[in-house]
């Protein structure tokens, strides 16, 4: 009876992994579980159906979580399984947003097979208009000029100099700072962007 258990528990994840490929990554992030206590969390392998996520409070087998992803944004589902140091949830999302995911799942794979701190792959454009404002980690809005960008990064001309791992907001994109240059700072978007809105999102227009 024990194997008829754990064959019918195991069941859903081989479904899975049979539609999805399974990704590991290393993302941290925070979740909120159904009586919306919130807590830090790292993701460990995540595919466009579901994440596995290693946590401080575990939930229970089909309570609903929202969790917020390094790079990958709002994700919600439900608890399918729990395992020692945490639990795999499922991803409800449609059809759209599960190719969008795949896709960044992609480009983090190829990022971190790369060793490197933004994806160079993206090729690198100068903005027509490189006008742009920022909000820094204090709230303050500070008007900057965008060097070049790229659909996962950008480079920022500016006299500011937020501290390594800073987040920032540029026009409407959020990013973390991963480097610091003569004249201004690097700046690696959370998420990978539209290359057909990457300019109207980064720049005052």
């Amino acid at each position: 009876m024990s194997e008829a258990r754990t064959a019918a528990t195991m069941l859903p994840h081989a479904q899975e992994r049979r539609r999805f490929q399974r990704v590991r990554v290393n993302l941290l992030g925070r979740y909120m579980l159904e009586d919306r206590r919130e807590f830090p969390c790292q993701v460990v392998n995540m595919s466009p159906g579901g994440i596995a996520i290693v946590a401080p409070v575990i939930g229970q087998v089909g309570e609903r979580v929202i969790a917020y992803i390094d790079h990958l944004g709002r994700q919600e589902g439900k608890i399918a399984r729990l395992f020692d140091n945490g639990f795999a949830m499922t991803i409800s999302a449609t059809a759209r947003k599960r190719d969008m995911l795949a896709a960044q799942l992609t480009w983090l794979a190829n990022r971190h097979i790369l060793n490197l701190p933004e994806d160079r792959r993206h090729g690198r454009i100068v903005p027509r208009n490189p006008n742009a404002m920022m909000i820094l980690p204090n709230g303050t809005n500070v008007g900057c000029r965008i060097i070049d960008m790229s659909q996962s990064g950008c480079a920022i001309a500016t006299t500011e100099r937020p501290a390594m791992g800073a987040q920032i907001i540029v026009g409407k994109v959020q990013g973390r700072v991963v480097r610091h240059l003569d004249n201004g700072f690097a700046i690696e978007f959370l998420r990978l962007q539209h290359i057909d809105f990457l300019e109207e999102s980064i720049t005052a227009g």
